[in-house]
């Protein structure tokens, strides 16, 4: 990653097919990295958006006995009440900002970026518009979760600008009809300029 976080490695990078006019940042999920999202974006790549999925860094975890792990913050719990780690939390948005801003010095406007994330991450402004997606067989993250996730994200935004799809039989994980529906709003998002 940049930023203030020099111990992460460089991002996996999925290169435009032709010259950059727009970037998606995507993050990875607790215990992964960027490497399997870029692959699988290299799947449904579109040739103008240049695909951007950083490494979180290492560190313990208190949801899972302390392990050190790649996170981009520590999980307390997975209960709706439990506390967060804010600090953590805010060093992700700094590092994650940091992306966003070497993009724009690389010529990509802020409103050509796209951010996304699995299981760990959500971001949101006012006049954004989301995709979340989930997995109705998640075993990890219950479907309930992701219902309030997207109750909670229709009162910091426009509740219209908000999708919620979820997937049959899908575990933690992402299939082929979610990939596609991703590839369809990146589409839809970041169309090409001349």
């Amino acid at each position: 990653m940049c930023g203030n976080n020099m111990s992460a490695p460089l991002p996996a990078i999925v290169p435009a097919a032709r010259k950059a006019t727009a970037a998606v940042i995507f993050l990875h999920g607790l215990g992964d990295t960027g490497h399997g999202w870029a692959e699988a974006f290299a799947g449904i790549r579109t040739p103008h958006v240049k695909y951007i999925c950083p490494h979180a860094p290492i560190m313990p975890v208190t949801l899972n006995m302390n392990m050190a792990m790649p996170s981009w913050f520590d999980i307390i719990s997975l209960s709706p009440e439990a506390e967060e780690d804010e600090s953590g939390i805010k060093r992700a948005a700094e590092n994650i900002k940091a992306l966003i801003d070497q993009e724009v010095k690389n010529g990509i406007p802020s409103h050509r970026i796209v951010l996304g994330g699995f299981s760990q991450v959500c971001s949101s402004n006012k006049d954004v518009h989301i995709l979340q997606c989930h997995g109705e067989a998640d075993p990890l993250v219950p479907l309930v979760f992701g219902c309030l996730t997207v109750e909670k994200l229709k009162s910091f935004v426009d509740p219209a600008n908000v999708q919620f799809k979820t997937y049959p039989r899908m575990p933690h994980s992402s299939c082929p009809q979610e990939m596609m529906d991703i590839k369809q709003f990146i589409e839809k998002q970041l169309p090409p300029i001349n």
